[in-house]
């Protein structure tokens, strides 16, 4: 009831008309190009609440997602995902590789009108590398020896060895007010729910569980984005995100695969006003283990599990064709994808024969298998209101007791899920997904000292190899040879099934057609690279109606 509440004054206060007024009900010519021209606001929908804006501390998409409109990277990439400067108008990396300077461009100020400088630079540098902070992110700027600022607009780092992704590492730190957050406890500060930025776009208003709304900062380092107000919902659950998008109460949102292949091409006045985008992402899901917890310990187990789920049916089932099976932590047909290796075929007597190894077999006869009289059993939690991610688990619920093996299933609100279960590692098992970034380097996810609560190897993983393997990694700048080197720490993880790759997922996007200046063809970069340069013509707008 509180959710119908707050649409009808969203619709009828300050965003939409409730009148005979609108765009849609005059018939509107979405398939007419028009001229780009500022204002406008644009309506999007997000699952889940941000926990905070620092997106160092959240370490959580939704957070990413919003603060990737309001503060700016050293570095970031380029519709062809090749390095381009960002509050850097150049950089340059010293001949032994250990030295890279950064010119900051000239006159970038913070919203507030201050200054932005090299000291904010260095400032956001101590803060991630700070114990205290304990940012999941970390790792790769705790190798860096030392900083300085020379002057205002040049920063540079020092390595004690060569490291490889050193350069890309900038493009992912976004860059954080020294003069709003010097002297305050990170994890405490009001900043996290009032920033202040240097992007496009500043939070105007947080209505936790309902809203976010973003306003175009006037004086954003980049320039001004053509439309004027970013609206992210909040609406946890998909089936309720796309009755708005029908409605015309939201222009844009991430599509289940039913949406995307079935109801959507069935719908004439839907095609009508919609434009559909796919593309393989750089994302995958996977059933992962606590490693700290028994049985799990146990390589015989996970792989037993492995064999058991059919990842096909998932695939098939679930997203409707629409993603592939893996057997690495990368991207299919990347250089980074070790060819070598195949996915775990569904082999249930493997599982079995497996778990018997192991010591669990039915003695009893009811259908599980035991060991010194205790049920194989354990629970399974995944964020609520991911309606893939819910279904899977379903479907491994019914393969794994096919097996023998008893799960529980037990969906978690976002947040929740993050901080009361995540980051303290009280969990048996968990359905999630890793988004993954062009640099291959898997050091924060893999590498058993990255463990500590709020760092992103919770699931408790251990290897000598594989950490030989990743520090022998970001040493090597040879491309051939980095290739070499991960396709051995992705062989390494295969064999020892600290996970079960579950699929990786296309990205399936509608955007209403009101919304124009998208790049067409989709670059490499993804729909939503130039952003800033979409537009919603006068006449397509909803009508604007301003309160009382």
């Amino acid at each position: 009831m509180a959710h119908r509440q707050f649409l009808i004054i969203l619709l009828c206060g300050w965003l939409a008309a409730c009148g005979s007024d609108s765009p849609e009900q005059n018939s509107a010519p979405y398939d007419q190009t028009f001229p780009s021209q500022p204002g406008g606001t644009l309506i999007d929908v997000m699952p889940s609440d941000p926990s905070g804006l620092i997106s160092m501390v959240a370490g959580e998409s939704a957070s990413s997602a919003i603060t990737a409109n309001l503060f700016n990277t050293l570095l970031t990439y380029n519709q062809n995902l090749d390095l381009t400067g960002e509050l850097a108008e150049s950089w340059q990396v010293a001949n032994d590789q250990k030295t890279i300077t950064f010119h900051l461009k000239p006159g970038l100020v913070w919203a507030d009108g201050r200054p932005l400088t090299s000291e904010d630079i260095y400032f956001t540098w101590q803060l991630i590398i700070d114990e205290k902070t304990r940012s999941p992110y970390a790792s790769d700027f705790q190798l860096v020896t030392k900083a300085e600022t020379p002057d205002k607009l040049t920063f540079v780092v020092h390595y004690d060895q060569a490291f490889s992704p050193a350069v890309d590492s900038w493009a992912g730190l976004q860059i954080l007010p020294k003069h709003k957050l010097a002297g305050q406890d990170i994890h405490t500060s009001s900043f996290a729910q009032r920033p202040l930025g240097s992007h496009y776009y500043q939070l105007k208003e947080w209505r936790h569980g309902e809203y976010l709304k973003l306003e175009r900062n006037p004086k954003a380092v980049l320039g001004q984005p053509q439309i004027s107000t970013l609206i992210e919902r909040i609406i946890p659950d998909a089936g309720a995100q796309f009755l708005e998008l029908m409605a015309d109460h939201i222009d844009s949102m991430n599509m289940d695969p039913i949406t995307y292949a079935r109801i959507i091409p069935s719908r004439p006045e839907l095609q009508a006003r919609l434009n559909q985008y796919k593309a393989l992402g750089n994302s995958y899901t996977y059933l992962g283990f606590n490693l700290k917890r028994q049985p799990f310990n146990d390589v015989r187990i996970r792989k037993a599990i492995n064999y058991a789920i059919d990842k096909q049916e998932i695939i098939d089932g679930v997203y409707l064709g629409l993603g592939e099976q893996i057997a690495s932590p990368y991207k299919p047909g990347t250089r980074w994808s070790n060819p070598q290796l195949k996915p775990y075929p569904f082999d249930p007597q493997r599982a079995r024969d497996l778990l018997a190894e192991a010591g669990y077999k039915d003695s009893d006869g009811d259908g599980y298998v035991e060991r010194d009289g205790k049920k194989l059993s354990f629970e399974v939690l995944t964020n609520h209101g991911n309606k893939e991610r819910e279904k899977t688990v379903v479907i491994i619920q019914r393969r794994l007791k096919e097996v023998g093996i008893d799960i529980r299933i037990r969906s978690i609100e976002w947040a929740s899920f993050i901080t009361r279960f995540i980051k303290t590692g009280d969990f048996d098992a968990v359905v999630l997904g890793w988004q993954l970034g062009l640099e291959p380097d898997q050091y924060a996810i893999w590498h058993s000292s990255q463990q500590k609560p709020g760092q992103f190897n919770f699931i408790g993983y251990h290897n000598a190899e594989v950490d030989k393997l990743l520090e022998q990694g970001r040493r090597e700048f040879d491309p051939d040879k980095r290739m070499h080197v991960y396709h051995q720490f992705a062989e390494a993880l295969y064999e020892d099934s600290p996970i079960v790759y579950l699929s990786a997922g296309y990205g399936l996007t509608a955007i209403h057609k009101r919304v124009q200046g998208i790049m067409n063809p989709v670059p490499p970069a993804g729909v939503s690279y130039d952003s800033q340069k979409w537009y919603i013509p006068l006449p397509l707008r909803r009508i604007q109606i301003q309160a009382e």
